[in-house]
């Protein structure tokens, strides 16, 4: 969500183009992702559902709701979405030991090849691209 400011900062020559070199290069990638993605077989968000699942800090599951959260997406849409990826066996749900109400979802042995030849893929692109990472502008008079 857009922070929300009384007054709007002045914004030099510098970090515009800081922000319009950092938003092509992550586009660039996005796309990049999205064929990525498609060559596999799977959709864009299907390869980001894997990533969010295998990359979940500190295990290699995660529960609908923490999807929701990392994919930035409705609990029902997250919900859709793992049965897609189910019926496609690559993750597989299970409920959890301590919680009757809480599913974990995981990857299957399909589901993790598919993510290892993605991952490797988006990492070789990542550093082709360089992406640059916009820094505040630290003499904003200067201009």
């Amino acid at each position: 969500m857009p922070r929300k400011t009384s007054k709007p900062a002045k914004v030099s020559k510098v970090q515009l183009e800081q922000l319009a070199e950092f938003r092509y290069a992550l586009r660039r990638f996005l796309r990049f992702s999205e064929e990525a993605s498609r060559a596999q077989g799977i959709t864009p968000l299907q390869y980001q559902l894997l990533l969010q699942i295998c990359a979940f800090p500190g295990r290699d599951w995660a529960t609908v709701s923490e999807l929701a959260e990392r994919l930035q997406a409705r609990h029902n849409a997250v919900v859709s979405l793992v049965s897609r990826c189910e019926n496609l066996r690559l993750v597989c749900r299970k409920p959890s030991p301590s919680d009757g109400r809480e599913v974990r979802v995981s990857l299957t042995p399909s589901g993790k090849r598919c993510l290892d030849i993605l991952a490797h893929m988006h990492r070789t692109e990542h550093e082709a691209l360089h992406i640059p990472v916009p820094l505040p502008d630290r003499h904003p008079a200067s201009d």
